[in-house]
């Protein structure tokens, strides 16, 4: 996919209407630079006139057709942009879980930040490169009314520039290639940096390590990259410079003893020249950006059609039941791959049988699977083997987005919306505000008009506003993830005896996994998994 066919896709009319506004530009530049040359070769006063009049109507059709085919391409370009961050950020959002976990943030995230933004300044400097080529191919058109000899003569170093510099082109865009590959590569090493800055901070040996074997590798891989790429690019514009200037100098020198020709003509051909170059130097020295937005687009292609190859149904879901009476898991399985290769780890098969108004427990040791359990009980795994059946009725990709909105959940990676966003309670702040109070954080988090005052709080703080959003949901089962791990003591005992008990009488299913066996005896029903298997499921 090139910049053109991405254009393209968004608005041909558009596109066409720029480029027949810009060539009109770029003719009535030409015909200035041939009117320019009448006028210096020597006329009268009435022809004057009419030269300076002449003069004026080109210089207004050329700003006014400039004028219009730069903002129809701005606008298209940017519309653009604006449609492809939104096509890959619904393509991440409706795509699987599993899938996305599979490729990774970094990778997505440089394509969304790095490829897009690399694209968006591509297509903000074509606009200009339109305007260029044209002005490049009005000349043209003047070089061959004056001469067919000169024009065979740009033909045949045209040739040579475009054999010469397609190798130093082809180079050029393997290594940016390389170097966007290593990107992704640095966005990981840039994410260690910011969430493990404080164990890198506690451990001198391992930041010295990290920065000189990881980051300090990659980066001076990329930069290299980098710089072979652009050092091929630039050798082009020099190269195109060079064969411009032996343009001029042979139509100077060398034309005149060929054949006859006028002052008058050979002055044009050197204005021409050296109009020409401005643009020509414009569209080699663009020829990177174009390269890197090429590559940028492909990654973005490729993001794009894996996304596409996992998405799920995405339909506005029918009102969620406001009431059940069982979940069924039947032999349900799951494999979780690793990011080493051919790692991977089977959950199930799973039996299991949740019913409404229970208090849950799911216990386990680490790596057991209570995490990727989970993911299956909310709908965001998609089983591999067996069937989940909700009163009865088979979970599919058709119903999926349904059954999700049945759950309220607080993952231990959970991530804290800075606004209850999506929530349309009528008293939404009167009722967080009373949960606030529940929570005790009251003193340090106000809401006002569904915002959080703040959310700059400790974690154990910021789980009790994702446990106030899961209240304001108000759905019909609950799934906290280790969620009393980061609590004090006292707040820990309130979650355990108070708050979770509460909310299933107030017919509610909770699920909780949990570590804290000093609370077991709170739960109905405690379920226990190792490697993947239920060990045992007992009522309390």
């Amino acid at each position: 996919m090139n910049l053109i066919y991405f254009l393209l896709r968004s608005s041909w009319g558009m596109v066409a209407i720029a480029i027949v506004t810009g060539f009109l530009s770029g003719g009535s530049s030409a015909s200035l630079i041939a009117l320019i040359s009448t006028a210096a070769s020597g006329s009268n006063g009435e022809r004057l006139t009419t030269l300076a009049w002449a003069f004026l109507g080109l210089a207004l059709v050329a700003l006014i057709t400039s004028v219009i085919s730069q903002v129809m391409l701005i606008r298209l370009s940017q519309n653009a942009v604006f449609q492809l961050r939104m096509r890959l950020s619904r393509q991440i959002l409706s795509s699987g879980l599993s899938h996305l976990e599979q490729i990774g943030n970094p990778r997505i995230l440089a394509t969304l930040t790095e490829d897009v933004q690399t694209v968006a300044n591509a297509v903000h400097q074509l606009p200009y490169l339109c305007i260029d080529i044209a002005i490049v191919a009005s000349c043209l058109l003047y070089i061959t009314w004056l001469s067919w000899f000169v024009l065979v003569m740009v033909i045949g170093l045209a040739v040579v520039a475009i054999g010469s510099s397609q190798w130093l082109l082809v180079r050029g865009e393997k290594f940016l290639a390389l170097a966007r590959d290593d990107q992704d590569i640095l966005f990981k090493h840039f994410r260690t940096i910011t969430e493990g800055v404080k164990e890198l901070k506690l451990h001198h040996k391992r930041r010295q390590v990290f920065l000189s074997q990881n980051l300090q590798s990659t980066a001076a891989q990329f930069s290299r990259h980098s710089i072979e790429g652009l050092t091929f690019f630039t050798s082009t514009t020099s190269w195109g410079r060079l064969l411009f200037f032996f343009a001029i100098g042979f139509v100077l020198f060398a034309l005149p003893h060929l054949f006859t020709i006028s002052r008058q003509t050979l002055s044009g051909y050197i204005l021409t020249f050296t109009y020409l170059m401005m643009p020509m130097n414009n569209l080699v020295e663009n020829l990177p950006v174009i390269s890197k937005a090429s590559i940028a687009l492909q990654k973005i292609e490729s993001l794009g059609l894996s996304l596409a190859n996992q998405a799920e149904q995405s339909t506005v879901p029918p009102e969620s039941k406001s009431s059940w009476h069982e979940l069924q898991f039947v032999d349900v399985t799951h494999t979780y791959r690793t990011d080493l290769e051919d790692s991977s780890f089977l959950i199930g098969p799973i039996n299991l049988t949740f019913y409404p108004q229970q208090l849950v427990f799911i216990v386990g040791g680490n790596g057991s699977g209570k995490s990727t359990l989970a993911k299956l009980i909310t709908g965001l795994y998609i089983p591999e083997g067996g069937k989940i059946l909700f009163d009865g009725e088979l979970i599919t990709e058709e119903n999926r987005e349904w059954y999700r909105q049945h759950f309220s959940v607080v993952f231990s990676d959970f991530y804290l919306f800075e606004e209850l966003l999506g929530l349309d309670n009528i008293n939404l702040d009167t009722q967080a505000q009373e949960y606030l109070k529940l929570l005790q954080i009251d003193h340090k988090v106000k809401v006002k008009n569904g915002k959080f005052s703040t959310t700059n709080l400790s974690q154990g703080q910021r789980k009790r506003l994702g446990l106030l959003t899961a209240y304001l949901e108000d759905r019909q089962i609950y799934l906290f993830d280790e969620w009393a791990a980061d609590q004090d003591p006292v707040f820990k005992e309130i979650f355990y005896t108070q708050l979770l008990p509460k909310l299933r009488d107030q017919g509610k299913t909770v699920l909780a996994i949990t570590h804290d066996d000093r609370y077991f005896h709170v739960a109905d029903r405690i379920i226990k998994l190792d490697y993947g298997k239920v060990e045992f499921d007992k009522k309390n």
